[in-house]
């Protein structure tokens, strides 16, 4: 299920926005293919980013995955949770799972980001083979 409201990239991370600061995590997408979640590495509140710049890693008992700042600002609040149970991501992905709050340098980052229903039809594509 892909929450409406939110905003997508096509690295499988939401982005939720309230105001000049957005929220991010990974999709319920991400997170099932990644598998189980054992480790987060976060950045510092007031660490810098552009956008496109990897911010974290999420490393599950798959695989280990590099997580890209989908705009440009600084960091404002960092999901400390994780670091003790970075299972959150897995079991709330939306919620409890979230990892990291930007403050915007530049809200046009925010049109290049996709809504609900591309999103949705882009994981119709990568299920189709397309991706």
């Amino acid at each position: 299920m892909v929450p409406a409201g939110l905003k997508y990239t096509k690295e499988h991370e939401w982005v939720k926005v309230e105001g000049n600061k957005v929220k991010v995590g990974i999709t319920d997408y991400a997170q099932h293919a990644l598998g189980d979640v054992v480790f987060v590495e976060l950045p510092a509140v007031g660490d810098s980013f552009g956008k496109g710049d990897s911010f974290g890693v999420v490393e599950s008992v798959k695989a280990v995955s590099d997580c890209y700042a989908p705009v440009g600002g600084q960091v404002t609040a960092a999901n400390e949770k994780l670091l003790d149970s970075p299972e959150l991501i897995n079991s709330d992905p939306y919620g409890d799972g979230w990892m990291v709050e930007f403050e915007l340098d530049n809200p046009a980052d925010l049109d290049e980001l996709i809504d609900t229903n591309a999103y949705e039809e882009y994981l119709k594509e990568a299920e189709e083979g397309g991706h």
